[in-house]
């Protein structure tokens, strides 16, 4: 993958982003929390988004029902293809679908949850540790081993034990085994490379001694998030 300082964002193009908090504090400390910020990623993938989604919802059931209605029918800025919550950082798969689409999601996500957090904890200042980072994703080979990374993210972390990957609640994870169908997950391209989902879970569950054994040198690469 191409260097993370050096991308050029283009659309139809995958990305790896990624950020973490400030000094690696914590930035998801409950199930709202979490819960929160995957909303703010299903609702800024969409363009001309006009309210901010704390505004949205305030809105009457009725009222979010129409206002959906119109963004369903305007381009995406992003396609989410995988996702992983921890609780210090976040890594997302997007592709590109329009210009500065990526900027606008994750700008639109990092306020959004910025302002959400520290009014409900009462904090003030930056959140995150600065700018986003991303990676382009240069190959079809290079996309299928990201996904893997993403969700195998929470047990070679030690965040979950290994048992409880397939279901762990912030990930993609559970909607490539068909366990959960959050609609803004885009499954393909990913699940097409595999004949069925056994098999891509085989291919995620191969490599989990692996990447255990790589976090643990992990401080002394450049691999770091």
């Amino acid at each position: 993958m191409a260097s993370q300082r050096a991308v050029v964002f283009m659309n139809g193009y995958i990305y790896h982003l990624f950020n973490r908090g400030v000094e690696r504090r914590p930035i998801f400390f409950t199930v709202r929390d979490r819960e929160r910020f995957v909303s703010l990623i299903e609702y800024y993938r969409f363009s001309q988004v006009t309210k901010s989604y704390s505004h949205y919802l305030k809105l009457s059931l009725p009222d979010q029902a129409a206002y959906r209605q119109i963004l369903v029918k305007k381009p995406t800025n992003v396609d989410v293809l995988a996702y992983c919550l921890m609780p210090n950082h976040f890594h997302i798969a997007v592709k590109q679908n329009i210009e500065h689409g990526i900027h606008l999601f994750l700008s639109n996500i990092a306020n959004g949850y910025t302002k959400y957090l520290n009014t409900k904890r009462k904090r003030v200042g930056p959140l995150y540790q600065g700018p986003f980072k991303a990676v382009l994703v240069e190959t079809d080979e290079q996309l299928t081993h990201l996904s893997r990374y993403i969700h195998l993210n929470p047990v070679i972390s030690g965040v979950i034990s290994l048992k409880t990957l397939d279901t762990y609640p912030w990930s993609s994870f559970p909607d490539y085994l068909g366990y959960t169908h959050k609609t803004f997950v885009k499954l393909q391209p990913v699940r097409g490379y595999f004949k069925n989902i056994q098999s891509y879970r085989e291919f995620v569950y191969d490599q989990v001694e692996f990447a255990k054994e790589r976090e643990k040198v992990k401080h002394l690469t450049l691999e770091e998030v």
